[in-house]
């Protein structure tokens, strides 16, 4: 069994800074691109970031240039700093994780963790 554990949000004020954290443990083989997604309310859940094991990346055009994606291979931690807060960021940010477990290839989700925008 596999579980993401995230960590890191709360309510900032628009201008603001958070770092997200998420920790994958359990009966991992290998870990692939990890991820962030977020969902707002009344809206479909969507793609934020994503990084390969390798490093490389990707993000929205939303955010590009405010957010940054890291990982720590070691920790089998991804990470999200959040610079720059808008109100438009305020959503239900989850973890998202494509592994190998011993039953086969697998696609991990965390619980979310909500970030609030708002003075």
């Amino acid at each position: 069994q596999v579980h993401l554990v995230e960590s890191g949000g709360g309510l900032v004020q628009p201008g603001g800074s958070l770092r997200l954290s998420c920790a994958a443990s359990g009966s991992i083989f290998s870990l692939y691109a990890m991820g962030w997604y977020r969902q707002a309310p009344g809206k479909q859940r969507e793609l934020v970031a994503a990084i390969t094991s390798g490093g490389g990346t990707n993000y929205a055009d939303s955010v590009k240039g405010r957010f940054t994606i890291s990982r720590d291979n070691a920790k089998n931690t991804v990470y999200l700093q959040m610079n720059s807060l808008q109100p438009e960021d305020t959503a239900v940010y989850y973890c998202n994780a494509a592994l190998r477990v011993a039953e086969g290839p697998s696609v991990g989700w965390g619980q979310g963790t909500q970030v609030t925008v708002s003075s």
